[in-house]
């Protein structure tokens, strides 16, 4: 029997996925050149503009920003960068910048401009800190920015500041005419060099494990036990570690051929009588967030000065700091990784403030004109404001 055939004209309807506006809300990330400020670590690729561009977001950079870490213009324009001026890359969305803009640049910020940057590019720059306040600016530091209960991009660029500090120790040994013209790790009959490295976290850790892979002796010190337990394991218990007892601290400097200074459980200070101790030669790395502060009687050259092109392992005690600058284009490859992969979480935070990542909301320092960090607030003797209360958790 022939069936009959529906009507015309009736249809049956279906449910249909929804989709997220929000989430698919193109975004503006503005990248002004920092080379001018000493800061040679640019946060991107012209590969991280790729993956960029194809989560709809639109970069905007400022002409020869890409030149310390030896990318031209062109090669960011064909991977979907727009080449601007520097003012034009001020005027985004996200605006990223690991050095501090100029004090009269946070006016050409727009309010609300979310901009990520380094904390100790807002604490160590007072006038800076209060222009941002004054233009509302939410200004995010990306070395707070947390994930599973680890900084991430702190633990980035600790990571490559202690692989840098080595590979440029190593360089300065055996330079026969700046340095000593000596290998750091030892060959048959020869005593290898000796590392002290203050600190067991992530720049330390990465420190002692290159030192270690060159041959030389590696000794470490915390008086965080369990984090220096950590460490020890990691590095295979190659590393002699122990708590910081003055004595053997003390033993363990004088021998030292190279000491690597990283953030400890409580501030070192080592007084210039202990420094007197150690040997003439001795290269001393200062990987802290405030460098100077563990060996304050030593001089500080700062790597990311442009006028910092020899290195010399002087007679003089010298201590270098911001070594990661030497290694921009590693660091701008980790940057970008870590970048690219927060494009969601950026999107969030340029919501409301119930929008903003849990992650996120210890970095941040400033909210609309109101500064919500402690570290922030003393830099600025004024009382931060908690974040959590404008949350409503």
């Amino acid at each position: 029997m022939k069936q009959q055939s529906e009507p015309l004209g009736e249809f049956t309807t279906l449910e249909q996925p929804l989709t997220d506006e929000r989430r698919e809300r193109r975004i503006t990330i503005g990248l002004p050149c920092g080379a001018a400020f000493g800061e040679r670590r640019f946060p991107l690729t012209p590969e991280g503009v790729a993956r960029l561009t194809e989560q709809h977001v639109t970069v905007r950079m400022e002409r020869g920003a890409g030149s310390p870490i030896h990318y031209s213009d062109a090669a960011y324009a064909r991977a979907g960068a727009e080449i601007c001026s520097r003012a034009d890359s001020l005027k985004a969305d996200v605006v990223v910048s690991p050095a501090a803009l100029r004090t009269g640049e946070a006016s050409l910020l727009r309010r609300g401009t979310l901009l990520l940057t380094l904390l100790h590019a807002v604490i160590d720059r007072p006038d800076y800190a209060r222009a941002l306040l004054r233009a509302g600016v939410n200004v995010v530091a990306a070395d707070l920015i947390c994930h599973e209960g680890h900084r991430l991009v702190a633990d980035i660029l600790h990571e490559i500041d202690g692989c840098a500090s080595i590979s440029i120790a190593s360089a300065l040994l055996t330079d026969p005419i700046y340095g000593k013209g000596i290998l750091l790790g030892g060959v048959t009959g020869i005593v290898p060099c000796e590392v002290t490295v203050l600190g067991s976290g992530m720049g330390a850790i990465a420190a002692a494990h290159n030192a270690l892979g060159l041959g030389a002796t590696v000794r470490m010190f915390d008086n965080d036990l369990y984090s220096l337990r950590t460490a020890s394991r990691v590095l295979d218990h190659r590393a002699i570690a122990s708590a910081l007892h003055p004595h053997v601290l003390h033993s363990a400097l004088r021998s030292a051929d190279v000491i690597v200074a990283t953030p400890t459980s409580s501030p070192l200070q080592l007084d210039s009588d202990i420094v007197g101790f150690m040997k003439r030669r001795a290269l001393i790395f200062d990987l802290t967030c405030s460098p100077g502060t563990t060996f304050p009687s030593v001089p500080l050259i700062d790597l990311a000065a442009p006028d910092v092109s020899t290195l010399s392992a002087a007679e003089a005690r010298v201590c270098y700091c911001n070594v990661g600058c030497r290694v921009p284009r590693t660091a701008a490859m980790a940057l970008s990784n870590a970048l690219t992969a927060n494009v969601p979480a950026l999107r969030d935070a340029l919501g409301s403030i119930a929008d903003i990542p849990a992650a996120m909301r210890p970095a941040m320092l400033m909210y609309w004109g109101k500064c919500v960090n402690p570290a922030c607030a003393d830099a600025l003797g004024t009382r931060a404001l908690d974040i959590n209360l404008l949350t409503g958790n």
